[in-house]
């Protein structure tokens, strides 16, 4: 079987599309507990400086990795060359950094300021746009790739690839340089069967976000037609093993196709409510009990 490291994500700190959570909450901190907690590395955040001279230092002196780091895209709207010129200063800081993958979410048709809105109404593609938008995807990917940095996609609730049948469609528009970021969270949340998923796409698996949800939250989240920042502040992820997701299958299912990269905690939750510390290391224990039950060998 393979091995794997288990990070974490910052939001578990800081929320950085919603600043009164955790705003106040120094990176100093968030650092700190990460390693205190297990972790062998951390995604980047709002919080994290941007230049790899003043941030090598930093994460070494807490004997930490930066796995990756999120990227609002626009390939949908742009033309490749201009996205790909948009997102080099953020491939470069994680080239720099040591990352192989960069997290990916296709931003296009607006996200801000509709996480506040219904999660009904979300930005679609139509039948006939899935083949454009897929070779235009595959370019990009190709050239992060020639770069050095593989595309992780993200797909996530409020964007144009947000459920399972979406996540499918993407794959068969896309070519292998195309990697799938697995979100459980958010495969579940989009009304998704993330075990069905992740068997159909696994040897798409670039890179993962464990993120549990309680299920009656989800339910009326979904019930309600409440936005996504309401249902994030009404509590509906958690750390893997806090909520409904059985992670082993998941785990396993992982394991027996070769998955060797990073299994990362990404549960935001109100700080107030859920102290960072006490959830980052449940969410450690819990995830590295269940990966090696599954048949993993975590590194640190």
């Amino acid at each position: 079987m393979g091995s794997v490291r288990i990070g974490i994500n910052p939001i578990t700190w800081t929320n950085d599309d919603v600043p009164e959570l955790g705003g106040d909450i120094p990176l100093e901190t968030c650092l700190a507990e990460t390693r205190q907690a297990g972790y062998a590395g951390i995604e980047l955040g709002g919080k994290f400086p941007r230049q790899s001279a003043i941030l090598k230092p930093i994460m070494d002196s807490y004997g930490l990795r930066i796995i990756s780091g999120w990227y609002d895209g626009r390939c949908c709207e742009r033309e490749v060359s201009a996205e790909m010129e948009a997102i080099m200063p953020h491939l470069q800081l994680l080239k720099d950094m040591g990352s192989t993958h960069v997290v990916y979410a296709d931003t296009s048709r607006g996200r801000h300021g509709a996480i506040w809105d219904p999660i009904s109404k979300r930005p679609a593609l139509s039948a006939d746009e899935w083949p454009d938008y897929g070779r235009r995807l595959t370019g990009l990917a190709e050239r992060m790739a020639d770069f050095g940095v593989g595309m992780a996609f993200h797909h996530h609730m409020g964007t144009i690839v947000e459920t399972d049948a979406e996540v499918d469609l993407l794959m068969k528009h896309t070519g292998k340089a195309v990697g799938l970021l697995f979100d459980t969270g958010h495969s579940l949340f989009a009304g998704g069967d993330p075990l069905a998923l992740l068997r159909r796409n696994v040897t798409r698996v670039v890179h993962v976000h464990c993120k549990d949800a309680r299920r009656d939250m989800l339910d009326k989240a979904r019930r309600d037609d409440m936005s996504f920042m309401a249902a994030v502040m009404d509590g509906i992820f958690t750390v893997p093993g806090n909520g409904s997701i059985d992670y082993v299958p998941i785990l396993r299912t992982l394991a027996d196709h070769g998955y060797s990269g990073w299994l990362v905690v990404e549960a935001e939750q109100d700080p107030r409510k859920a102290n960072p510390l006490t959830y980052a290391t449940m969410g450690f224990k819990n995830l590295k009990a269940m990966a090696e039950t599954a048949g993993f060998t975590v590194l640190s």
